[in-house]
């Protein structure tokens, strides 16, 4: 069987580095290719300089020769860089990871109509154990489904641009699908001033930035007389980019579909 050969989007960025690590360390796969925004000050270095294990790929600022040198891409950008990438992938027929979040409704469209065509692994958190948590929310709110209500607190670093995070939302989903409530109209993202009372079929999100905190969770169900928080803690960012690895694998040998990290864990 051959080696797949993956290609990170990003490559000097937070996660770029974590992927690069993540491929370097894993037998089953093979870094192809690593690029960049043009002007990135590591545009011809070596990638594994990046974490200190030279590897003869260098950084590029041609994504399209990037992506044609490999079989999947792993995508960690913003929404902007992460959607032409797709359109490259689409053109090129290459499967692509997006760890990336932050996307509009009709960006989403985007990315479901291209899996019609690549195979496409779309999840706002690739953690194993973050997807652990998904699977406990699922039985939680099926348990408390009277009685209490359901809070999302989230966490992290100050170089964060969206609010609430991907993975918040995703919990959010998760327990108002279960709850049989729809997300966008239960939702509360932040309260200030008289608010008056809650009103028992709302899921409220509270948000944190600041320092380098990698990212934090926690469910709350808030019931009368007791307390149940599902929570997880990242310590660093190669839990995502371990499984975001695993989901380039789980990719292998697919001609298209859109899958989330459930499928690649074998969870649905």
């Amino acid at each position: 069987m051959s080696v797949l050969r993956i290609a990170i989007a990003g490559a000097s960025g937070r996660m770029g580095r974590m992927l690069i690590e993540a491929t370097l360390e894993d037998d089953g796969v093979v870094l192809a290719s690593a690029f960049d925004r043009p002007g990135t000050p590591f545009i011809g270095r070596d990638a594994g300089e990046l974490v200190g294990a030279a590897c003869g790929v260098a950084i590029t600022d041609d994504p399209r020769a990037a992506i044609a040198a490999a079989d999947c891409i792993i995508d960690f950008t913003r929404p902007e860089g992460t959607l032409s990438h797709l359109q490259l992938a689409r053109e090129l027929r290459k499967s692509i990871v997006i760890g990336t979040t932050g996307f509009s409704t009709a960006e989403k469209e985007v990315i479901n109509a291209a899996a019609q065509e690549i195979p496409v692994v779309f999840a706002p958190n690739m953690a194993v154990g973050v997807n652990a948590v998904f699977k406990l929310l699922e039985v939680a709110a099926r348990i408390l489904n009277e009685g209490y209500d359901v809070e999302v607190i989230e966490a992290h670093h100050r170089f964060k641009v969206d609010a609430p995070s991907g993975t918040a939302l995703r919990m959010g989903e998760v327990v108002a699908r279960e709850l049989g409530r729809d997300l966008e109209t239960c939702a509360i993202y932040g309260r200030e001033g008289v608010t008056g009372e809650r009103k028992a079929e709302t899921i409220g999100f509270s948000t944190i930035r600041g320092g380098d905190v990698v990212g934090d969770h926690t469910v709350l169900f808030a019931g009368i007389g007791e307390r149940i928080e599902i929570t997880h803690k990242s310590g660093s960012r190669m839990p995502y980019a371990l499984g975001a690895v695993r989901a380039a694998r789980f990719l292998a040998g697919r001609s298209s579909g859109l899958f989330d990290m459930q499928a690649v864990l074998g969870l649905n």
